[in-house]
């Protein structure tokens, strides 16, 4: 057995084999040398000093054209970009998806993605995001590319936006503000741009700033008089006051909005017709669902929230029992708040239901992450206790690797293409056994007179029967106690 040698005399070999200028980088270099029994228990790659604290370059992102040709095929441009990333946690693998994604929301937005960088912090820096030096680079970046405009992959203090602003020189946006803007381009109904206007009015409140005769103040008092000469509001105060007044005014059409759809509900639950709702990570292909199923014709474009305003169509089970086939906002990794918020009354369409259809893209590199992203903002509107199917769509497109993982670890999913079909009858299957069934079984025969009951029965019930004799339809029927009670009068003891 070996003795290990003091710091004393470590100290004093260092001090003869180097010069005294080299002295302090010696042992620096020995206290980072790697070792075999410490360093062979770390997991991961391992990056050099310098490289750990560099802004790493994500290679694919830009989406600039190389040949001109090609512009009269493609959307107009208007803002060139530059993409940011703190990677805190995870793998870099994990950090590149996060950016790759901002990097789809910004062409989905009409930005031009020129660049994209990660650094890597065991936090956001409170100043400027990524650190004054590394803002420093940014700027740099900006330069180098031509860019107008940088986007920040989190959501950023209205500090943050300002001080990250004066060093970089152009305009900076973060995550939020970016969802924000493409949904403000794809509402088309009155309750979505409704919806997104209080999202955008409740993120716009903390961050507006004031210059110049912002910040001056008004006249107390309109007359003049005693007690009416204080100092008044400043005009971003006014602002301030007139946006919540808006957001008051958002607020009270939105829940009037709700009143209507709440009414229709009743409606259907009147009707006993079972609910389904479609919910899923955007562009995973819910509306061409709804379209297969359906032949509804909502808008199908690959493309991040393309539809948001929600869809409820009527379907039928292979059994012929109705029900209504609703398709829902989708949903991404760090949905805003407030759209949370604002879209809570829409989302409460998942919450009504009695199933829910659980759209995954299976093409995805990491379809896990889309379902507890999804899984997060269902909870939050409280539909956990809805039975749920996952369906992992785009299977045409998918890994088979990846596929028989999601089948494995997931145990009610099932695996279909809305674009080919395949899958499709399997899923219409699955939907009829896991629809909610009346709870009365009744047999009876209906005179001819009562045909609105035999109507009835189709259309609110399960019909395991149905003879047509002499007296009547002969009718055996699972149903529930509303209608069980109008049959009973024709069961052959009542007639007996």
């Amino acid at each position: 057995m070996t003795s290990s040698s003091s710091p004393s005399q470590d100290a004093k070999r260092l001090a003869h084999a180097y010069p005294e200028g080299l002295r302090a980088d010696a042992l620096m270099e020995e206290d980072v040398a790697w070792k075999h029994d410490i360093d062979g228990e770390r997991d991961g790659d391992q990056f050099d000093r310098s490289e750990r604290a560099a802004l790493r370059r994500v290679a694919g992102l830009s989406t600039e054209l190389e040949d001109v040709t090609e512009v009269e095929y493609r959307q107009l441009r208007l803002e060139r970009v530059v993409l940011v990333g703190v990677w805190t946690t995870g793998t870099a693998q994990d950090a590149d998806n996060s950016l790759a994604e901002l990097a789809a929301l910004a062409e989905t937005a009409g930005a031009l993605v020129l660049d994209g960088v990660i650094q890597r912090r065991d936090k956001p820096d409170a100043a400027t995001y990524i650190g004054s030096g590394k803002a420093l680079e940014l700027r740099d970046v900006v330069m180098e590319t031509g860019a107008d405009t940088v986007i920040c992959d989190g959501e950023l203090s209205p500090g943050q936006l300002i001080q990250l602003e004066d060093v970089v020189k152009v305009k900076v946006i973060d995550r939020t503000a970016l969802i924000l803007d493409i949904f403000a381009q794809h509402a088309k109904s009155r309750e979505g741009k409704a919806q997104v206007a209080l999202a955008q009015m409740q993120y716009m409140l903390p961050r507006l700033r004031g210059w110049g005769q912002s910040l001056s103040r008004q006249m107390g008092g309109g007359r003049g008089g005693l007690a009416t000469r204080g100092p008044g509001e400043t005009k971003i105060e006014t602002d301030r006051r007139r946006i919540r007044e808006k957001m008051a005014k958002m607020r009270r059409e939105i829940a009037e909005m709700k009143t209507g759809r709440e009414i229709k509900r009743q409606e259907r639950r009147r009707n006993k017709v079972p609910s389904v709702a479609i919910a899923g990570y955007t562009n995973a292909g819910k509306s061409s669902l709804l379209n297969r199923l359906t032949g509804a014709g909502v808008l199908v474009e690959n493309a991040l929230f393309a539809t948001l305003d929600p869809t409820v169509r009527r379907a039928e089970t292979p059994s012929g029992r109705l029900y209504t086939l609703a398709d829902t906002v989708g949903f991404v990794r760090h949905l805003p708040h407030h759209l949370v918020e604002a879209f809570r009354s829409t989302m409460e369409e998942v919450g009504d239901s009695d199933l829910i259809l659980h759209v995954v893209d299976g093409s995805h590199p990491v379809p896990e992450e889309q379902l507890a992203a999804v899984r997060e903002v269902i909870r939050e509107v409280g539909a956990t206790g809805v039975p749920e199917i996952v369906v992992i769509n785009k299977a045409d497109a998918a890994d088979p690797l990846v596929l028989q993982r999601l089948l494995r670890v997931e145990k009610r999913s099932i695996a279909v293409s809305a674009r080919t079909g395949q899958g499709l009858e399997e899923l219409l299957a699955l939907i009829d056994e896991e629809l909610p069934r009346p709870s009365v079984e009744i047999e009876a025969l209906v005179p001819y007179t009562q045909g609105k009951l035999v109507a009835r029965a189709h259309t609110e019930g399960e019909v395991l029967s149905e003879e047509h004799t002499v007296e009547g339809t002969l009718i055996k029927v699972r149903v529930h106690a509303e209608l069980a009670a109008d049959l009973a009068p024709y069961t052959p003891t009542a007639t007996a």
